[in-house]
């Protein structure tokens, strides 16, 4: 997408200093949006900033962890103040702890809970209000990850914690339809530094930021491409073109495009005055198992 889309609205991204947060955010200003970009790093938050004011757009800084409710209303603030609207919220800033179960303590799982689901959900409320109050609709966009469609092993608290940003957005998809506010989920995958961490791509990784391109098997099988592969779809769902489309949750990476399906009963028995445990033994084997579904993702990504 390219040019015009967006004139005249405004955006928030979280976590847009660098990787996937940075690309959406250039990505909204090319589209002729005004960005809020919100970052812990204020070297990246202004970096962020002043490639799209180059480019001749307009952004603002916000350096601030999300999670806390005086976060949420200061980007809003600002973007209220600034840009005198909000049409999107971009909810992107995300933090990793990963260890597996017996291992992770206490700090590591809240932490990743704050940024992730908190951070969403005060973030998500502010601009809500914010967009009701204007009446003219709006978009909110979560970023998931396939760890919270399959699981993935050592992330007892990411996959947790993206499970329930697909689940919030479907909730909010209901709450807000009657504002014309669409609320998705984005499944992003594409090298960057948490793709880095997962042994498989660390390799991969090393070369894409050598300059070499992505294998096209990667792109293709593995969806993994570069951030700029991403943004586009975040432009789209922010755009009237996307007017229609809330309570999804789609994946994009490389060259891959997918739409996620919604959880639903895979297969069903019943029994007459109810069950008991060699009942239920006996239907699992006759009618259920056979519509067991695995965890894990078909390829190794996080």
């Amino acid at each position: 997408m390219s040019g015009g889309e967006l004139a005249g609205a405004s955006a928030i991204v979280t976590g847009a200093g660098r990787s996937l947060g940075r690309a959406y955010a250039l990505a909204l200003a090319a589209a002729g949006a005004a960005v809020v970009v919100n970052d812990v790093d204020a070297a990246s938050a202004a970096d962020t900033v002043a490639e799209i004011e180059r480019a001749g757009g307009r952004a603002t800084a916000v350096v601030a962890p999300v999670g806390p409710s005086e976060t949420a209303d200061a980007l809003v603030s600002a973007a209220l103040a600034h840009f005198g609207r909000l049409d999107v919220l971009v909810a992107n800033a995300g933090v990793l702890r990963d260890r597996v179960l017996w291992k992770m303590g206490d700090d590591d799982f809240d932490a990743v809970v704050a940024t992730h689901l908190r951070g969403s959900f005060t973030c998500g409320r502010a601009a809500a209000a914010a967009m009701r109050a204007q009446g003219e609709g709006g978009r909110i966009i979560l970023i998931g990850s396939p760890a919270g469609q399959f699981g993935s092993f050592g992330q007892s608290n990411y996959s947790a914690v993206k499970a329930g940003l697909v689940a919030m957005a479907r909730t909010w998809s209901l709450e807000l339809a009657r504002d014309r506010i669409t609320a998705n989920a984005v499944i992003p995958t594409a090298l960057s530094p948490m793709t880095a961490t997962i042994p498989a791509y660390a390799e991969l990784y090393e070369r894409y930021t050598a300059g070499e391109p992505v294998p096209a098997e990667y792109r293709r099988d593995h969806a993994l491409g570069s951030p700029e592969d991403v943004a586009p779809l975040i432009v789209w769902l922010a755009s009237a073109a996307a007017d229609g489309v809330t309570g999804q949750a789609i994946g994009i990476g490389g060259d891959r495009l997918t739409l996620y399906a919604h959880p639903d009963e895979a297969a069903v028995a019943l029994r007459d005055g109810g069950w008991d445990a060699a009942g239920i033994g006996e239907a699992w084997e006759r009618e259920l198992s056979a519509h067991a579904q695995r965890s894990g993702p078909k390829q190794p990504l996080g």
